[in-house]
């Protein structure tokens, strides 16, 4: 006795048309002409042609299980059985061409109908495949709209116009806190210390998504004549920007350094090169993210969300790294209160440097020796342990003795230091090896936001920044893969499965029966 399974009919015109094209092209590169073209000719065709054949595979797939569907028992999430049917079709937009695929949809007076076939495929709302969407979210996160339309219609069999790249790059974004609420934490050392670091970045904006108050300006400012108009800075846009707020929670283990190793690292103020160059620790389980929607109250709890997700006994010592932002500040005191946590914050060492060396060309010429100096002295005494109050009210006094006219640099950078004179203690902080500058932040904002959303003369939408900063996002931290397989299941239940009573999609292919074959 043998079994056998009991099987529907497998034929397929597109089958047939794939299997003749696949042999065509079999028999093109055995020809005469194929053994006298050039490589990239070959190549060219190559692709074209085997696109196709995977185009008409798919089809002749689809056809198939059009032919295999049968009548289920469907009942929606309402409890409503829909009884009635009628056979349908609808376009699909994969990355070897266009498809159609045939189904039968299910339905009930008063309620909406429901496709089988579409959940056991996981269809997307729209036209594009997931496919599709993958590419167009990791084009868009690296080059401009119409660099994404253009790559896609050049890479692909796929077609798409620049609007609906840029509602497919948020609709690809919408799972960005969920899938960051849901992962597991790594594993950290308790010895290892825990870093939160928080910056700004502008984005130049579309006049509508403007925060209120730039919003007002720039109308002000458009609605004004200028005869003399003020010439800005390079890249600066004058009343057009609004600010992301930037974030990066690591673990990175403690680093004892000393004044002069810090110095030997300056290559602006350093005399001589160190003879030797310490390995660095290297952060690890880094996650870093920008919003240009949440406002910097709302991504520090954020982070600090993150970071209690990492230590939520409190067992390691929490450092904030900041540039100093006052309200920045306020925010990050506030949420440690509300979070009952013990931080110690760190005002950035390299921002401090830039303020002393604006300082130092009130007293000396630019690029001498003399402002080096100067430089150096004050990051010294600032390393060292000095009181800040002192090294602030020591320039001043001299810019006082020697009667400096153009002073507004060395009181700016007198009134930075003693305002944060608190969170400048660098040489308790050198001697229990914790970071004292901000490169992890700083290079975040420039991956998440300057290299992308600053360029091509670009003025965004809220939600399109918001987008490309949450994709731009997963690929920095390597979450990207790991995301995508995380959202093509939550679009399976948003789309599919949250419709059905009891969360199941009634599977319209039968199984294969077995027959005794005697």
């Amino acid at each position: 006795m043998n079994t056998a399974y009991q099987q529907f009919e497998q034929n397929s015109p597109s089958f047939d048309r794939a299997d003749e094209k696949f042999a065509s092209l079999g028999r093109h590169l055995r020809s005469s002409d194929a053994l006298g073209a050039t490589h990239d000719t070959l190549e060219t065709y190559v692709i074209e042609k085997t696109r196709e054949i995977a185009r008409d595979m798919m089809q002749g797939h689809l056809e198939l299980r059009a032919a295999a569907e049968r009548a289920v028992r469907v009942v929606g999430n309402d409890g409503v059985a829909r009884v009635e049917t009628r056979n349908s079709s609808r376009q699909l937009h994969l990355l070897v061409g266009d498809v159609t695929v045939h189904r039968v949809i299910y339905q009930a007076s008063g309620v909406a109908g429901l496709c089988p076939q579409d959940g056991a495929l996981s269809l997307p709302k729209d036209s594009f495949s997931m496919g599709v969407r993958r590419r167009v979210a990791e084009e868009a996160s690296f080059g401009s709209f119409d660099h994404v339309v253009e790559r896609i219609k050049t890479t692909t069999g796929a077609s798409i116009a620049k609007r609906q790249v840029e509602h497919l790059a948020q609709a690809s974004s919408v799972d960005f806190e969920a899938f960051y609420t849901a992962q597991a934490v790594e594993p950290e050392g308790d010895e290892q210390f825990l870093v939160l670091t928080f910056d700004g970045a502008g984005i130049i904006m579309r006049t509508e998504s403007l925060r209120e108050d730039t919003r007002r300006e720039a109308e002000k400012s458009a609605n004004e004549p200028k005869l003399w108009p003020a010439r800005l800075k390079a890249g600066e846009k004058s009343n057009h920007k609004r600010m992301a707020e930037v974030a990066a929670v690591y673990g990175i283990a403690a680093y004892v350094r000393t004044t002069e190793d810090v110095m030997g690292e300056l290559s602006s103020i350093r005399l001589v090169q160190p003879e030797r160059q310490p390995v660095r620790p290297r952060p690890v389980n880094k996650r870093t993210w920008a919003s240009v929607e949440q406002d910097i109250g709302d991504v520090i709890e954020e982070g600090f969300l993150e970071a209690l997700r990492r230590d939520p006994e409190g067992r390691r010592r929490w450092v904030v790294l900041v540039d100093g932002q006052l309200q920045q500040l306020r925010s990050i005191q506030a949420a440690a209160a509300r979070h009952e946590v013990e931080i110690t914050i760190v005002c950035d060492f390299i921002h401090t440097m830039e303020y002393l060396w604006k300082a130092a060309y009130c007293f000396h010429k630019a690029g001498s020796n003399e402002a080096r100096r100067w430089v150096a002295h004050h990051a010294r005494l600032l390393l060292d342990g000095s009181d800040p109050s002192q090294v602030a009210a020591g320039m001043r006094r001299s810019a006082t003795l020697r009667k400096i006219e153009n002073r507004a640099a060395v009181d700016k950078c007198a009134g930075y230091i003693r305002k944060r004179r608190d969170y400048m203690c660098y040489g308790n902080a050198l001697a229990q090896g914790f970071p004292i500058a901000s490169g992890v932040i700083e290079g975040a904002c420039r991956h998440l936001v300057r290299d992308r959303l600053d360029c091509c003369g670009a003025r965004w939408s809220v939600a399109g920044a918001e987008a490309i900063l949450k994709l731009r996002a997963l690929k920095v931290s390597g979450d990207f893969d790991a995301y995508w397989r995380f959202h093509l299941d939550r679009e399976h239940e948003r789309n599919h499965a949250s419709r059905y009573a009891d969360g199941l999609v009634p599977d319209p292919i039968p199984k294969p029966r077995l027959r005794l074959v005697k």
